[in-house]
């Protein structure tokens, strides 16, 4: 069957209106999109160099130093400086009445300033928006959490090194609020914190609250026995306060007797083993009259003769002397 010219011609110019009816359908929609995503950009400026122009190196505050950090890598998906990202107002908020400096009065400080105006909440909830997972897995409900400490009280992500990366630097962070710690570090016998041999977080994971005191493994005994592995077992013969809790005869942090022990020998044996048994006597200073009882005082005390107070594989070491 053949189609008439002016059937033909029809069907054309019905074809043509209801392509333009949809082309100008889709400009209006592209056109109603606009104005929105105009708007939205609107709001952040030009990045950082806008941003470099006040805080650049020599000015206060400067903020140049960024880009020598893993945050300041363009190249990273996670960086802010990332494509897609908003540099510096990615984690400062666009601040567009801060880079508009009023006529009289005072510039206003950023949408988000660390360690400023800004709630702790909602600061930590702009640096956990990246930061998440590992060792930061714990963090809601942990005492710091609670106590509303900043990430930005501990870490300085403008410096080139964060002190909080640094085994000596951490330490000063951590004092900050652990003043007590801090005198304990000093004791006589202590950790080799001070000279740099190990850190706090050595032991403590400070974004994880799902340990008592912070502690990087489930309990004490498996903290500290990251570091004294021979101090495990299992033995033939265990001691008993040794299975239970370190704590129980170490004062972690520090202490003015030997070994970090919480009190000299044979005071601190005596807490546990009473009189009724061997020795029958709570030997003190005092009653140090003799070479019988000096023995039992001097040098390593109890250990002179229990010389395997953590425990023995000796078959006849029931009562640790060997």
């Amino acid at each position: 069957m053949k189609t008439s010219p002016d059937r033909g011609v029809r069907l054309k110019i019905i074809s043509f209106f209801l392509f333009s009816i949809s082309c100008f359908m889709l400009a209006g929609s592209i056109q109603a999109d606009e104005p929105e995503d105009a708007g939205v950009q609107a709001e952040y400026s030009n990045g950082a160099n806008q941003c470099m122009a006040c805080h650049r190196e020599g000015r206060d505050p400067a903020a140049h130093e960024v880009f020598l950090t893993p945050m300041g890598i363009s190249d990273s998906p996670n960086s802010p400086f990332a494509d897609g990202r908003h540099d510096c107002e990615t984690c400062h908020g666009p601040s567009d009445t801060h880079r508009k400096k009023p006529k009289d009065g005072d510039r206003l400080l950023p949408d988000v300033t660390f360690n400023g105006k800004t709630p702790v909440v909602k600061q930590n909830e702009i640096c956990l928006a990246c930061h998440t997972g590992e060792t930061r897995t714990h963090w809601a409900g942990s005492i710091h959490e609670e106590e509303e400490v900043a990430c930005a009280s501990c870490h300085e992500v403008h410096a080139p090194q964060d002190p909080a990366l640094d085994k000596l630097a951490q330490q000063e962070k951590c004092f900050a609020c652990h003043q007590r710690t801090r005198a304990e570090t000093l004791r006589a016998s202590s950790h080799p914190l001070r000279f740099g041999e190990m850190t706090c977080t050595d032991c403590h994971n400070p974004h994880d609250g799902n340990n008592d005191s912070l502690l990087v493994e489930s309990n004490v005994n498996d903290t500290c026995y990251k570091c004294h592995a021979e101090k495990r077992g299992p033995f033939l013969w265990e001691h008993a306060p040794v299975t239970e809790d370190c704590g129980l005869c170490h004062s972690p942090h520090g202490s003015n007797h030997a070994s970090l022990l919480k009190q000299r020998p044979p005071l601190l044996c005596q807490q546990c083993h009473s009189s009724s048994g061997h020795p029958s006597t709570a030997y003190t200073s005092e009653l140090a009259q003799d070479n019988v009882q000096e023995r039992f005082l001097l040098a390593r005390s109890c250990g002179n003769c229990h010389s395997q107070v953590h425990g023995s594989n000796h078959p006849s070491g029931v009562i640790m002397t060997r």
